[in-house]
């Protein structure tokens, strides 16, 4: 009798590759892209008090550092797929009570969306680590930062546009997106990532990794790389606009530049080529010596707001290089058995930026002008800059003969 034979396909699916996780990452700058500029926006237009939404998003960011500390506990008792799958519908729900357009419904929209960021994104990363191999790390990043850029580059403007055209258009699109992720994840059938097992116990306190994540200078440094650098984008996004509107330029140069600043995304592959040529040592400490400087240098021609702008733009630029380089020494360094738990600790370099970034700029504006923050960037820069002296000079380039071929 003849046995008819399933495909090897259907029985087995192809290992995750680059592409496929690239896919993702763009589709997700499509999600949250269009509704990056949108969301401070109408909750100004619903609370009518700057004050109360700086509070709200100071209070969103810690329950987003939460949450995302928790996620690691919760997929131990919940498949990391359905975790994703929840973060995927959560975009879905924010968008639609951000179109029911009550002041509580557009603040609980935001929690959603905020928490959904977090929980996509730990289990993207625990992903990467799995299907990923160490010396492909730099190219997935790059790939991710360039199918992402069509997405951060005209969601922020189409955004808005729309708003004024049609109220619900942004949040349909981004509820779309999320749903076109969710069913790339599934077709991409990553499961629960490869499972690893180790020779103790799991401690059920969901804080309990944050010991050996301190333990392990090597993380403790990329994930301050991280910090930092996303600081210096909270500096470029929300100051750099407020300094603008203060120096009597328009108010809508602030949008335009972060448009620019973001279409350079699309430069990612020839960051990469670059980066290549050198140490991953010497690329991340380029990378913060140049916006250190720049952003110092903003302060001194602050007399001049055009030519400060121009250099703040400049700065981006290595920004982005940093985006590329200057998270590959904390992923390198991550143990297999532990790569759900620190992803987790790596998320929350977004929300303690995001915490830090205002903090520090409230005190700094009590004693200097706006452009005092350009150089409180600047200094927080080089501070990055001396840490990375004690990367290993060899650092994204040993083993390379030993690591796993990766599919694409």
């Amino acid at each position: 009798m003849h046995e008819k034979r399933i495909p090897e396909w259907v029985r087995h699916a192809p290992a995750p590759g680059i592409r496929g996780f690239a896919t993702l990452a763009g589709l997700e700058a499509v999600v949250r892209g269009i509704l990056i500029s949108v969301f401070p926006l109408i909750l100004y237009q619903a609370l009518q008090d700057a004050q109360v939404v700086s509070a709200l998003y100071f209070a969103v960011g810690i329950a987003s550092l939460v949450a995302g500390l928790m996620v690691p506990w919760l997929i131990r008792f919940v498949p990391r797929r359905r975790v994703y799958s929840t973060g995927a519908l959560l975009y879905v729900a924010a968008a639609a009570l951000a179109i029911e357009g009550s002041a509580n419904s557009i603040v609980l929209a935001l929690a959603l969306n905020t928490v959904a960021t977090v929980m996509t994104f730990v289990c993207f990363n625990a992903y990467v680590l799995d299907y990923v191999a160490r010396v492909e790390l730099g190219r997935c990043e790059t790939s991710r930062m360039f199918y992402s850029a069509l997405g951060w580059t005209v969601g922020p403007v189409a955004g808005v546009s729309l708003l004024h055209v049609w109220y619900p258009a942004p949040f349909l699109i981004s509820g779309a997106a999320a749903l076109v992720m969710l069913a790339t994840f599934w077709f991409m059938r990553l499961g629960n990532g490869k499972l690893i097992t180790k020779a103790h116990r799991v401690p059920p306190n969901p804080l309990a990794f944050l010991p050996r994540f301190f333990a392990q200078p090597r993380l403790v440094a990329g994930w301050l790389f991280a910090v930092i650098r996303s600081c210096g984008w909270w500096i470029y996004v929300v100051y750099l606009p407020i300094f603008a509107v203060q120096s009597g330029l328009s108010n809508q140069l602030g949008g335009l530049a972060l448009s620019i600043t973001n279409a350079s995304l699309f430069a990612a592959p020839l960051i990469l080529r670059w980066m290549q040529r050198q140490p991953l040592r010497r690329a991340v400490r380029t990378g913060f010596a140049a916006c250190g400087a720049l952003f110092c240098l903003a302060t001194l021609v602050s007399g001049l707001p055009v030519a400060a702008v121009a250099v703040l733009m400049a700065a981006s630029f290595f920004l982005i290089v940093l985006d590329v380089c200057a998270g590959l020494p904390f992923l390198m360094a991550v143990k297999p058995s532990e790569r759900t738990e620190m992803s987790a600790i790596y998320s929350s370099y977004r929300d303690v930026s995001g915490i830090a970034t205002p903090g520090l700029a409230w005190l700094v504006l009590l004693v200097t002008p706006l452009a005092g923050v350009f150089a409180a960037g600047g200094a927080a820069m080089f501070v990055a800059y001396g840490i990375a002296r004690h990367l290993h000079p060899r650092l994204g380039q040993a083993r390379l003969a030993m690591e796993p071929a990766v599919r694409t």
